[in-house]
């Protein structure tokens, strides 16, 4: 038996437990005392409060109610207005996954009526928010999970032994070194690799989109051998930082992926999306669905300031960094006491429509792993009001002689920043009442933010809490479902905004209303996120007048000529500028120590890595791909 379930089970009435198991870094007990699952006389909180880990009591199966009575029970207790939707035992757990509209009425005042489920069936219920906008994908993720939920107890078993077989009090002695296997120096294929004496880690594991010749990360590095992976951690859904790591479950990894739960979600439909648009282009995907399905199968979800072990001598705990919806930084606390690492991964210091600004208060932090995205000298963008104006007059113009807009966008982030900026426009009479065309992943993403409004901004909180007002049902927004409505919207409608993926022009929908919008002086294209090295949006962007189009299906290559207008609006993007750098650095407590710069173009990387050092006098350095940080 491992020592820390030994130092618990010491410290309980020896005929109480029948069973004690790990889930990743939580450990789980069971017991078939009845009196004991329900008041344990605070024995459990003592034990939390020595051992500084999360410890659960739950219910032995044997005495749990019989599933078909204690669903009646259930329904019986939640009140009919909480919109109970489904009702999923996840019997080797002991645990009921309830969906609801409104969780908040599920779970009743200071939890009463979780308390009440608890004491009548004796499972142990989990409430989960039904989207208000209905996703296959999330109906999906959640079906693969209850299908595989025996597979995934024994899987988070072994994961916590792993953690903990480990597991010693005193100090050690120990070192930490970080290589770039990707993202240094560059926009894309995000991943680095932590490695201690103890441990192997990636943070992200991306592709970059936009390369031909070097799409994905420096995996063939002689100090990384999947077989020895112990974890990897996800800071968001964006394909460059997560479009490679089903490739890993291809190659037979199968430990644990850690990542917030929209994360999760989104990244599956990101690269669900990848896969097919790899397809469609004639390429035959680097994996497949079954890949993407393993690595939901292995993902363990966080909430933010959540703090949990992933190895015997890494713990981490994720800060919202306000880039996009569930995206987030991670602080990784290194041996006992050693050294504490912030790896940023994209943030945002500065409030947008849609999410709070990137956190700057940690326990402790001694170097900061920072983006560099718009990082360079020149990159300080617009006031946000300045944008919000500048994008209002573009579309107002455009509408008038009878133009439509497309507005090419990432799947996840600024498209829903963008819809809550129309919409706010719209209802508060600013803009005249005009149809939004959502297409592509746009509205499947956008599906998954109403089911995590708990993400959003204090603002949006209150419109869809308060005042029952979600700004994405706004019937202003149009899904585009299929090639016929998409034609019909290019050739039969009038004047209209058109939000479509992807946001580079990479393939998706948005290079198709390109190709059918971009010969007529009454359109316009406004660019309103980062635009990869030698994509078609920044070629676009920078000011090419025609490209050639890939005729597909046996078809001819077309030359095509842009006579619509073509805007950059900067002031939406997710990343932080200049100024939004330079002030996140210095608003941090504690003041890091170390700085190390990394996804950016070169230049930018170089530059602000100078600026940091001349600035807040800081040990600063940007490494290439390949290069490895001895951090300590």
């Amino acid at each position: 038996m491992v020592e820390i379930i030994k130092e618990i089970l010491k410290n309980l009435p020896s005929d109480k437990i029948s069973e004690a198991n790990f889930e990743a870094a939580n450990i789980v007990l069971y017991t078939k005392d009845k009196d004991f699952f329900l008041n344990n006389n605070g024995l459990i909180k003592k034990i939390v409060d020595s051992i500084k880990k999360r410890v659960e009591l739950r219910p032995d199966p044997s005495i749990t109610m019989e599933m078909e009575k204690a669903e009646k029970e259930i329904k019986k207790i939640i009140p009919e207005e909480a919109g109970v939707d489904q009702v999923i035992f996840d019997p080797q757990r002991s645990r009921v996954i309830i969906e609801a509209e409104k969780p908040g009425l599920a779970i009743g005042k200071q939890g009463a009526i979780l308390r009440d489920i608890r004491g009548k069936t004796l499972w142990v219920p989990l409430i989960h928010r039904k989207p208000a906008i209905r996703s296959k994908l999330i109906e999906t993720i959640r079906a693969v999970l209850y299908q595989h939920s025996d597979y995934r107890r024994k899987f988070l078993d072994k994961a916590g032994h792993r953690i903990y077989d480990g597991w010693i009090r005193e100090k050690k002695e120990e070192w930490i070194r970080i290589s770039y296997l990707g993202g240094a120096r560059q926009v894309g294929r995000s991943c680095l690799f932590l490695q201690t004496p103890e441990s192997r880690v990636l943070l992200d594991c991306g592709v970059d989109v936009a390369s031909e010749q070097h799409p994905y990360p420096h995996l063939e590095a002689p100090e990384f051998n999947i077989n020895d992976l112990d974890a990897v951690i996800v800071t968001h859904a964006h394909v460059d930082h997560s479009g490679f790591i089903p490739y890993l479950f291809k190659y037979g990894y199968r430990g644990p992926v850690y990542c917030t739960e929209p994360t999760r979600d989104i990244m599956s439909l990101m690269l669900l999306d990848y896969v097919k648009i790899q397809r469609s282009e004639n390429k035959d995907p680097i994996f497949t669905t079954e890949e993407i399905k393993e690595m939901v199968k292995h993902t363990i979800t966080l909430e933010y300031n959540e703090v949990t072990d992933i190895t015997p001598d890494v713990r981490i705990t994720l800060y919202n960094a306000g880039h996009i919806l569930g995206s987030a930084m991670v602080h990784l606390h290194v041996g006992n006491g050693l050294h504490n690492i912030l790896y940023t991964g994209d943030q945002k210091y500065g409030r947008t429509m849609l999410l709070d600004p990137a956190i700057t208060m940690f326990p402790r932090l001694e170097t900061l792993l920072l983006e560099s995205t718009y990082g360079g000298r020149d990159n300080n963008g617009q006031e946000r009001q300045m944008s919000d104006i500048e994008l209002k007059k573009i579309v107002q113009a455009t509408i008038k002689r009878g133009g439509k807009v497309l507005i090419p966008t990432l799947g996840v982030g600024r498209s829903q920043e963008i819809m809550v900026v129309i919409e706010n426009m719209v209802r508060t009479g600013m803009l005249d009442k005009i149809p939004v065309y959502i297409d592509g992943l746009v509205w499947d993403v956008t599906a998954i933010h109403t089911a995590y409004p708990e993400y959003l901004n204090n603002s949006i909180r209150k419109l869809i809490f308060h005042k029952d007002q979600n700004p994405f049902l706004s019937d202003i927004f149009k899904r585009v479902g299929s090639r016929e409505e998409r034609r019909q919207v290019i050739e039969e409608t009038g004047p209209c905004v058109i939000l479509a993926t992807s946001g580079m022009l990479q393939g998706g929908p948005s290079v198709e209303y390109l190709r059918h919008l971009a010969d007529n002086k009454k359109n316009s294209m406004i660019f309103v996120n980062y635009q990869g090295e030698g994509s078609l949006g920044r070629r676009v962007q920078r000011g090419e007048k025609e490209y050639t189009a890939n005729g597909g299906n046996g078809k001819k290559n077309e030359v095509v000529q842009i006579k619509l207008e073509v805007h950059t609006v900067e002031g939406f993007s997710g990343h932080s500028d200049r100024t939004q750098l330079m002030n996140f650095v210095g608003k941090c407590e504690p003041r890091p120590k170390k700085i190390i710069v990394n996804h950016g173009e070169s230049s930018k990387c170089l530059d602000l890595a100078s600026s940091l050092h001349k600035n807040f006098r800081l040990e600063t350095t940007a490494p290439r791909n390949l290069e490895s940080v001895r951090i300590k």
